[in-house]
């Protein structure tokens, strides 16, 4: 190395010690050796201090390559001193703004119609008619419900009716009758149609059974399967443009599902090309009165299906008086 440093080498590292004095790192290369290499540089007075922070080592070590690192301006990504002594301010990410909560409304229920099952057991017959399917059941003893019937509950109402209900079988007023619908559930659902603006001779009431279950309960599957190929049957005779099912028992039979009434209640199904709605049973709402709100609601959709006039903001006080 020679012993001057060249004059064109000097001010470049005179101007790099003034940037290292400018952003605040020259004190981070003082060396016991300062005073041998400010004399060497032969720098001005006002610039010894400055040249105590250049290593005399490191101007020895590397002379030759020294005018290209002095060059180069360091970057703050390659200096630790930088990362050290000047603390960076973490930028905050910019988020969007939080859409507005929405509250989704609860999915409505479709069940598809069934493959197999109940609806193989029957199929249309040809010039069928109810005084046919009546003559069919005869005096029948297909399932242990006939062991303690008094009489056969077949149907009532209008024969053509757009609007038929099915219940889920006879009780013991029904039984002792022979009609479906006479107790005090069929009071109530007698107010309900009256409060549609019809008449119960206007519409077709029948049951998924005909005999009466003992001690009113819940027709059992093999029953079912035995009686309901007739309920089809009356169904496609009526052809009505609406089906309305009375209890979980009838929603389900006629829909093939197990699911609580709860879930679809309220909501059109598909039956046989025909729409169905399905509701309480009125025997539930003696039980249960803040129900028939539910129900009257279930109503006023079928009314609109069936073109009848519903009055907005009117209710159903008929229908909300049980006898």
């Amino acid at each position: 190395m020679a012993d001057r440093i060249s004059e064109n080498l000097q001010d470049k590292i005179s101007a790099r010690l003034r940037f290292y004095q400018d952003i605040g790192i020259d004190l981070f290369y003082r060396n016991r050796t300062a005073s041998a290499a400010s004399s060497q540089l032969d720098l001005p007075a006002s610039q010894s201090e400055t040249i105590n922070s250049v290593s005399i080592a490191v101007v020895a070590e590397y002379s030759e390559t020294v005018e290209t690192l002095i060059v180069a301006e360091p970057s703050v990504e390659e200096s630790p001193v930088l990362e050290d002594t000047v603390p960076r301010t973490p930028r905050k990410p910019l988020l969007p703004a939080a859409p507005a909560l929405q509250v989704p409304a609860p999915p409505k229920v479709v069940l598809s119609a069934p493959k197999s099952g109940l609806f193989d057991a029957t199929s249309k017959i040809s010039g069928d008619s109810l005084l046919k399917i009546r003559d069919d059941i005869g005096d029948c003893t297909r399932c242990k419900l006939h062991k303690a019937r008094n009489k056969i509950v077949f149907a009532d109402g209008n024969p053509k009716a757009k609007l038929v209900f099915v219940g889920e079988g006879p009780g013991r007023d029904e039984d002792m009758q022979g009609l479906p619908f006479v107790g005090r559930a069929g009071k109530l659902l007698t107010q309900m149609i009256e409060a549609m603006g019809l008449q119960r001779q206007d519409v077709y009431i029948c049951n998924v059974v005909k005999c009466r279950p003992p001690e009113n309960r819940l027709p059992e599957p093999d029953e079912i399967k035995t009686c309901s190929p007739f309920l089809l049957r009356q169904l496609d005779a009526v052809d009505p443009q609406v089906i309305v099912a009375l209890g979980a028992c009838a929603a389900q039979t006629l829909l093939q599902t197990t699911r609580g009434i709860s879930h679809f209640r309220g909501q059109w199904q598909e039956f046989g090309g025909r729409k169905l709605m399905a509701t309480y049973h009125p025997a539930y709402l003696l039980r249960n009165p803040p129900a028939k709100a539910d129900v009257w609601k279930d109503l006023q959709m079928v009314m609109v299906e069936l073109g009848l006039e519903v009055k907005r903001g009117a209710k159903s006080t008929s229908a909300g008086k049980p006898s």
